[in-house]
């Protein structure tokens, strides 16, 4: 298993190495915008890269929960354990949330 926290530790060090965005949250909310773009047109095209495209991905979001301070291990495992407590149903072939704990 990946250790995502140690693994958000080395992103958010290499950026500083390489001397990318540590600071402007906005813009880093935007160059992941375009990282997940980039993945949807390679899956639309059934380009052969969007395997790396998704690690992108990845990526921006762990060096984003970096630099704003946000443990994304964590909040994945809780967000993971509240989703399995949520019960849904279709609802005129849509799925919606019926219970919320």
């Amino acid at each position: 298993m990946i250790d995502l926290q140690k693994l958000q530790k080395e992103i958010f060090e290499n950026k500083i190495a390489k001397g990318f965005n540590t600071t402007d949250v906005n813009l880093e909310f935007g160059l992941t915008y375009g990282e997940l773009a980039e993945a949807f047109d390679a899956y639309r095209k059934k380009l052969p890269d969007l395997g790396e495209e998704l690690a992108d991905v990845v990526i921006y979001l762990l060096g984003l929960s970096a630099i704003l301070n946000i443990n994304l291990e964590e909040e994945i495992l809780k967000k993971v354990e509240k989703n399995k407590k949520r019960e849904y149903k279709k609802i005129n072939g849509v799925m919606k949330r019926t219970k919320d704990v």
